[in-house]
């Protein structure tokens, strides 16, 4: 146990790269923080800090050492916290990146269910279409679309969204509706820039459709609403477009076919979850699936 203590004191002075930020952090004097951390590189027989009178740097020994530590003192206080949660609900802040046109269309409603569920839960969201790094940057998750590239991260499936074509009436009445999938190249499409081929499906036919426009951007919500206003055709989960189809903005097309559907994913650095993260995940799985 001492042991374990030990490393977690060596955890807190490797973040802080300082004694004295890490003695405040832990409520450890200086003092004492110092004579355990040396007591500590006596045991295991290598020197795992630079120590000088500005600032404190891991060695390479030291390095390695806290790349094991931070995960067995993660582990170990994930532990006291899932007990912990038999009596306590999951709070503090949540740091979470979201992709900005599903956040801002379909996750804001769900995550005012969940802050209703978790009353000392604090949020701290950044909408950004961006790869960001959950290693270096402090994010607990990040909610991502589309199928993902090679990566250390833990990627949890959360959904994967039914994609379909829509237009609205006015368009359709000025242009004429497609009968199936290979007449959309006499049509306005809209979509992102590097799109170009759309894939329909139904059960027993695949097609590849060439598709162009005079509006190519890399926003979701700014085609859709592109869309609304009469300037072509779109390809896009259903859940995005819910509020355009019941008022009546936008209609589905081509109801045979279906695109291909859009996976979306919760990104984690590993699978030690505090509370907060673990529900909010097991959340959205229960609500998008």
């Amino acid at each position: 146990m001492e042991l374990l203590n030990d490393m977690a004191l060596f955890v807190e002075v490797a973040q802080a790269r300082s004694f004295t930020r890490a003695a405040e952090a832990s409520g450890v004097p200086n003092s004492t923080l110092s004579r355990r951390i040396s007591a500590l590189e006596k045991a295991i027989g290598l020197r795992l800090l630079h120590r000088t009178t500005r600032k404190v740097e891991l060695t390479e020994a030291g390095q390695l050492y806290f790349e094991r530590c931070r995960r067995i003192v993660d582990e170990a206080r994930l532990a006291h916290e899932q007990l912990g949660e038999m009596q306590a609900q999951p709070s503090g802040v949540l740091r979470a990146s979201l992709p900005v046109d599903f956040a801002t269309i379909y996750l804001a409603p769900l995550i005012s269910e969940f802050a209703g569920r978790y009353p000392g839960i604090t949020f701290d969201f950044d909408l950004t279409p961006r790869r960001v790094d959950l290693v270096s940057e402090p994010f607990d998750v990040a909610i991502r679309m589309g199928e993902l590239s090679d990566s250390n991260l833990v990627a949890r499936l959360l959904a994967r969204l039914s994609v379909r074509a829509y237009a609205s009436p006015g368009y359709l009445a000025r242009s004429g509706e497609p009968m199936h999938p290979s007449e959309l190249e006499q049509h306005e499409c809209l979509g992102f820039s590097k799109s170009g081929k759309w894939v329909l499906q139904r059960p027993s036919e695949v097609i590849e459709v060439n598709v162009g426009g005079r509006f190519q951007v890399n926003s979701v919500g700014m085609f859709r609403r592109l869309a609304t206003l009469d300037l072509g055709i779109v390809l896009l989960p259903e859940q995005i477009v819910a509020d355009d189809v019941a008022a009546r903005r936008l209609k589905p097309i081509l109801e045979a076919w279906q695109g291909r559907a859009t996976p979306v994913y919760a990104l984690t650095e590993t699978r030690l979850l505090p509370a907060k993260t673990q529900r909010f995940i097991e959340f959205l799985q229960e609500r998008l699936s």
